[in-house]
């Protein structure tokens, strides 16, 4: 915890601040080990402060070890007095909240990017607390094996999921941008990158894309494979192929020191090769730790250089409109060579 309170006081200073006040759960959790509603103080020198109503304050107590707790009714105000005399760098995003804080402080910075720097790159714990999040996807994706079938319906399945993910610590990440945990798609609707759980019934000869993205003790992994209820069609099988083949150029490409758009250049030069470029909708991949998304993101716009400990994900695409879809992905680690794979499930298509 205290390198990564060095890491947020250097990248503050970067800024022209001398302390940081976070609002949002993610970077609380990051500064103190607290997740909740509440704030969190950090000063120069590393004094970490949270302030939780008393609703949260036990909490804050138990999970915060060797912060100070502050119990307040009125956390905004109780931030304002901790960071008296300070010149404040804070990740609060919300106009009630910010505009607060500039009345009474009116020269805080309201800039989340001290926060984000400082969580693109993983230190030790946090990679071990991603590996065995992906190991019990994995595990998931077995469960998709042995019981997937024809005639099952998407939101039963992900409910055999959910169960099996929540007897082992896993929980939906709370992704704004979605009504379900997961993402079971199977024929016409696995042409939807981003389809909604449904009660259609899986059919002999469907491709169906099953997306994994759950929080494992705060953090988040993000995989997903691609199934086939019996046979698939010959058109269905060559995309399957194609992906495949993308995904390994994009997972030897993501090591230290390329850019992000090589990444995504690696994957989709050999999806337009096929002549399936314009059924490649999104970008290669994105960050993952304590957000669904965070940086870098793996595009065709973004110039940032890979660091050595990213993880990132690496998830060609291709979406054959109303048929089907095929979606690998794997969260990796980024080394100074090929990356360390943390999904270890086959990616050869699976046929149940």
């Amino acid at each position: 915890m205290d390198d990564r309170r060095k890491k947020l006081l250097k990248l503050a200073k970067k800024a022209g601040c001398d302390a940081l006040a976070s609002f949002e759960p993610e970077n609380m959790f990051y500064m103190t080990g607290f997740w909740g509603d509440g704030s969190a103080v950090l000063e120069k020198g590393g004094r970490a402060t949270v302030v939780a109503s008393p609703l949260e304050a036990g909490r804050a107590r138990q999970e915060a070890p060797g912060c100070r707790v502050i119990e307040s009714s009125d956390v905004l105000s109780e931030t304002v007095s901790c960071l008296r005399g300070r010149r404040p760098c804070t990740d609060a995003r919300d106009h009630r909240t910010v505009s607060a804080l500039r009345r009474k402080m009116p020269g805080i910075l309201a800039d989340p990017g001290p926060f984000l720097g400082a969580r693109v790159v993983k230190d030790a714990e946090e990679m071990s607390v991603l590996r065995r999040a992906s190991r019990l996807i994995d595990e998931m994706f077995g469960l998709c094996a042995d019981r997937m079938r024809e005639g099952m319906r998407e939101s039963e399945l992900q409910a055999l999921l959910m169960s099996h993910a929540a007897e082992r610590q896993l929980f939906d990440t709370g992704y704004r941008h979605t009504l379900n945990p997961l993402i079971v798609a199977g024929g016409p609707n696995g042409a939807l990158p981003h389809a909604q759980v449904s009660a259609r019934r899986f059919r002999r000869r469907d491709l169906v894309v099953v997306d994994i993205t759950l929080r494992y003790r705060g953090y988040v992994s993000d995989a997903t494979r691609t199934f086939s209820i019996g046979q698939p069609t010959r058109k269905a099988r060559e995309a399957y192929d194609v992906v495949r083949e993308a995904q390994v150029l994009g997972l030897h490409a993501a090591r230290k020191g390329a850019r992000c758009s090589e990444v995504d250049s690696a994957c989709r030069r050999h999806i337009a090769s096929r002549g399936m470029e314009k059924l490649f909708v999104h970008s290669t991949g994105h960050g993952v730790g304590l957000d669904v998304h965070e940086q870098p993101s793996i595009s065709a716009r973004s110039a940032t250089k890979l660091k050595e400990n990213m993880a990132v994900t690496v998830e060609p695409g291709v979406y054959e409109p109303r048929r089907f879809g095929v979606r690998i992905e794997d969260s990796v680690l980024v080394r100074d060579g090929p990356p360390s794979v943390m999904h270890k499930f086959t990616k050869d298509l699976v046929t149940v």
